[in-house]
């Protein structure tokens, strides 16, 4: 009897170790994904050479496609983080931590944000920038605008940046513990007359 609770107790540590190890590859890809973009790719679109190659108005409008790839990609990470977290909490029992939960809500927060307000809006200022129809006091305004949305985006692609950062940090530091086996608190069975 003893055996098979081990092995039940064996089975299980390995399903939260496998759950856990699913959060840090998700929040690591997610990580490396972004930090990618930041620092290699985005900048790419407008360096001297693509500018040169494409121009400046059509690099702006390759850099927004590949944004809104970045953005379909963040929403699977986000995603799958969500239900790893869900399947943690769900499987061992332990009460997700309010940091984490909060890190976590705040990114998907700007991701939304971010998909859905600022790149549309900048996509929508990018054509009015360089539209032939624009008006030169359209231009400036659009261009403006364009830069204080720009901001705003990048500030928040920093703070998504730093919040996966932090996620990723706590699915590679916290064991796979249940409300089952307790760490550092396991008893030695029973023989009384409650022993199963």
């Amino acid at each position: 009897m003893l055996l098979g609770k081990c092995v039940t107790l064996a089975q299980f540590i390995r399903v939260a170790e496998i759950i856990r190890l699913i959060g840090v590859v998700n929040a690591g890809a997610w990580f490396g994904s972004l930090l990618f973009f930041t620092i290699a790719a985005g900048p790419a679109f407008f360096s001297l050479e693509m500018t040169e190659l494409l121009g400046r108005p059509h690099a702006g409008a390759a850099a927004q496609i590949v944004i809104a790839r970045l953005f379909q990609l963040q929403f699977w990470f986000a995603g799958v983080a969500l239900l790893q977290v869900l399947a943690a909490w769900l499987y061992t029992g332990r009460p997700v931590q309010k940091l984490t939960s909060v890190t976590l809500g705040c990114v998907v927060a700007f991701v939304l944000v971010g998909a859905f307000y600022a790149s549309p809006r900048l996509k929508a200022l990018h054509l009015q920038k360089y539209a032939m129809q624009s008006t030169s006091i359209q231009k400036v305004e659009a261009a403006r605008a364009f830069g204080a949305m720009h901001g705003f985006s990048q500030l928040a692609n920093l703070l998504v940046l730093g919040g996966v950062l932090f996620h990723f940090w706590q699915m590679y530091r916290h064991s796979p513990v249940s409300r089952f086996a307790p760490a550092n608190k396991f008893r030695p069975p029973s023989n009384g007359p409650n022993a199963g």
